[in-house]
């Protein structure tokens, strides 16, 4: 009975995502978050340009600019939607926008719960992998079921849920079970039963 308990327990609940590609897989422009910091540089008016932090509600102000919206915008998107706002104000202004920080937007983040060493929400980097993630966590509690790992992740806009094999990938170095990571990815390490 208790025979059949384990293997019971030890079946992934959810199918494996596809090995590792190792490949750059997004083509996408960074976008700013809240968070992030953008250096405003306005050509011929330095009095003008500065560094603000993007504020939580997506907003940033600056000299002459009150409440722009920045959160989900390219550095470019940005920087043209500044020159039209100080253009009210400033003859010809051409702007840079600079990103400091790199929070980025929360869809395109990727969250690590459960038994984690230091479960958080970390930015996307383009070719990120399951194990590149499990380094930045510090990999997994000893209290960590780290081969009954979720990997919840949204594709054409249905949520679909991977058994990944962390323990195999961190422990037992066998890199069949490093997978691809995408934004907005969700990685659920449960506790151990005993």
């Amino acid at each position: 009975m208790l025979a059949s308990f384990l293997v019971g327990c030890s079946t992934p609940k959810f199918p494996s995502p596809p090995e590792a590609t190792y490949e750059l897989r997004s083509a996408s422009k960074y976008k700013i978050g809240p968070g992030d910091s953008v250096q405003i540089f306005v050509w011929r008016y330095p009095e003008v340009s500065t560094t603000v932090p993007v504020r939580p509600d997506g907003f940033i102000s600056a000299p002459l600019l009150e409440d722009i919206p920045a959160s989900g915008k390219t550095p470019t998107e940005l920087a043209r939607d500044l020159e039209a706002a100080l253009s009210v104000y400033l003859r010809d202004p051409l702007v840079t926008v600079i990103v400091q920080g790199f929070q980025g937007i929360f869809p395109e983040q990727i969250r690590v719960l459960g038994e984690a060493t230091h479960p958080t929400a970390l930015r996307y980097i383009d070719g990120m992998t399951l194990l590149d993630l499990m380094i930045q966590v510090g990999g997994t509690t000893q209290f960590a079921a780290g081969n009954r790992a979720v990997l919840m992740r949204f594709e054409k806009g249905e949520k679909k849920h991977y058994t990944v094999r962390l323990d195999d990938l961190t422990k037992a170095a066998d890199l069949s079970a490093n997978v691809d990571m995408q934004p907005g990815d969700i990685l659920i390490i449960p506790e151990s039963w005993f």
